[in-house]
């Protein structure tokens, strides 16, 4: 096979490649490499390359292969993670002057799950300053370009991941979701999004943003690609005391869509599902495809939805404002020259070492927990979000999966920089998954102008496989996956 093709295809066919013996690991990072050197200076994906150790992982995993012992079916298939994710030896900076010269100290969990089945580790890639953001624009070091349009955003936070599968410099990515941030940049870069249940996956070695509502999760060129990546990273971890054995992902199944209920919310598509908010129509389309192979649409009602964003907001800043109040200039991270006092030091540490939308951030969590305003603020938005848990508990008792936008609008033009509160409302649609810990997907599907369009799934706690299936069900359907 020319290693030219090796960069647009899945994770599943470079497995069966492997398998056959008519390509090594090897030549497939090779290949990557190449694809890297050749689009990344570009499209700003990729921080930091591992390119010789990448390489040293491939042989060792050509050695097992060729004596039939190979560690899992995605051994020799390589991957990239998130640059928040902890990675031993290497820097770690959540793309932060803060954390610039970082080196983490051990392996986040989910890393090394990866590494353990045998996975070559490509580097770690761009992203939102500590996955403050929706457009990739907020990180120190320079913005992540969509791969399909290099004038436009790859969106946030997980931009990096979404844009290195979309260019074929990667066949899978590890990302984090705390309010979107890998379902929404794979709508805008056209893959897959994967963000599991809350306890799915474990979040020992994962830098903190907002840890109720953090979630690593997965990018990848189709939805059985990202299934067999869930089948390595999820399951119980002693290290993290919040995630979830019985949450464990064993095995994509393919629906029988005469028996599968999907939901679709009255507040988002209307009482006659008419489609009355922006970002919607591919979701309906896809609503009315899956009608038309058997499934029953059921619209529902979910009013707490009216308040999911605000509390969102709310609540993750005020648990940024804590979780961040850690980086102080002593222990780790950036320290500022020559401080007149214990106060300056602080000051100027925090000031110089954090960007603008992280403070933003800081400072609105720090004013809801403020005596006086915690229970006009963060304690209203806690009620918000019980609400919310509770209405969509109900709906999951007696249907399968629901389906939702992604996306209010599709990728906006690069440097842009729409006002704060228009940006945060690119969450509007995936905040409602992390607030309730359900499980939670993005696949292409439709057009979006001259972009992919998209639309989202959400599952029961333990549906993730389900849902995984109406996505794999939908690609057969239109015919694959994400885009070449």
């Amino acid at each position: 096979m020319p290693l030219s093709t090796l960069s647009i295809l899945t994770a599943a066919q470079l497995s069966q490649l492997l398998r056959r013996g008519e390509v090594t690991s090897r030549q497939i990072t090779e290949s990557c490499l190449s694809v890297i050197r050749e689009k990344n200076p570009r499209l700003n994906a990729f921080l930091e390359v591992f390119a010789d150790e990448a390489l040293s992982q491939a042989d060792e995993s050509d050695r097992r292969l060729f004596d039939g012992a190979p560690l899992s079916p995605l051994d020799g298939v390589p991957v990239a993670i998130k640059d928040n994710l902890l990675y031993e030896g290497h820097i770690a900076s959540c793309a932060s002057r803060m954390l610039e010269h970082f080196v983490a100290p051990y392996t986040a969990t989910a890393v090394q799950r990866l590494r353990q089945a045998g996975m070559p580790i490509l580097g770690r890639l761009n992203m939102d300053e500590f996955a403050m953001g929706s457009a990739s624009e907020t990180g120190a070091f320079g913005p992540v370009k969509n791969p399909l349009d290099p004038s436009l955003v790859a969106g946030g936070s997980s931009g990096g991941s979404a844009c290195a599968v979309a260019a074929g410099m990667v066949p899978l990515a590890l990302g984090s979701d705390t309010g979107g941030s890998v379902r929404q940049p794979s709508a805008l870069c056209g893959v897959v999004g994967v963000k599991p249940a809350y306890g799915a996956v474990s979040r020992w070695g994962l830098v903190a943003y907002a840890s109720s509502m953090d979630q690593v999760g997965v990018i990848a060129r189709s939805a059985e690609d990202a299934a067999m990546v869930m089948q390595l990273i999820s399951g119980g971890d002693e290290k993290d005391s919040t995630s979830e054995e019985n949450l464990r992902f064993h095995q994509l199944r393919l629906p029988d869509m005469k028996k599968t209920r999907l939901a679709l919310p009255v507040e988002w598509f209307g009482a006659e599902l008419d489609c009355p908010v922006p970002g919607s129509e591919n979701a309906l389309s896809f609503a009315r495809a899956m009608e038309a192979a058997g499934a029953t649409l059921v619209p529902v009602s979910i009013p707490a939805l009216e308040d999911a964003l605000a509390a969102y907001f709310v609540l993750s800043c005020a648990e940024a404002s804590s979780n961040l109040a850690r980086y102080d200039g002593l222990r780790y991270g950036h320290q500022t020259a020559m401080p007149e006092d214990l106060s300056a030091l602080y000051a100027k540490s925090r000031g110089e070492g954090f960007g603008q939308e992280v403070k933003r951030r800081i400072l609105l969590g720090t004013f809801t927990l403020t005596s006086g305003y915690q229970d006009k603020y963060y304690l209203r938005a806690q009620a918000a979000r019980e609400r919310l848990t509770r209405e969509f508990r109900a709906v999951m008792e007696s249907c399968d999966g629901l389906v939702c936008p992604v996306s209010p609008r599709a990728a906006w033009e690069l440097g842009q920089k729409p006002d704060s509160v228009a940006l945060y409302q690119s969450d509007l649609y995936t905040v409602p998954a992390n607030l309730t810990g359900l499980p939670a997907l993005s696949f292409p599907w439709g057009q979006a102008g001259h972009m992919p369009g998209s639309v989202g799934l959400m599952g029961h706690k333990t549906g993730l496989n389900r849902i995984l299936g109406i996505a794999a069900m939908a690609e057969t359907l239109k015919g694959g996956g994400a885009n070449g």
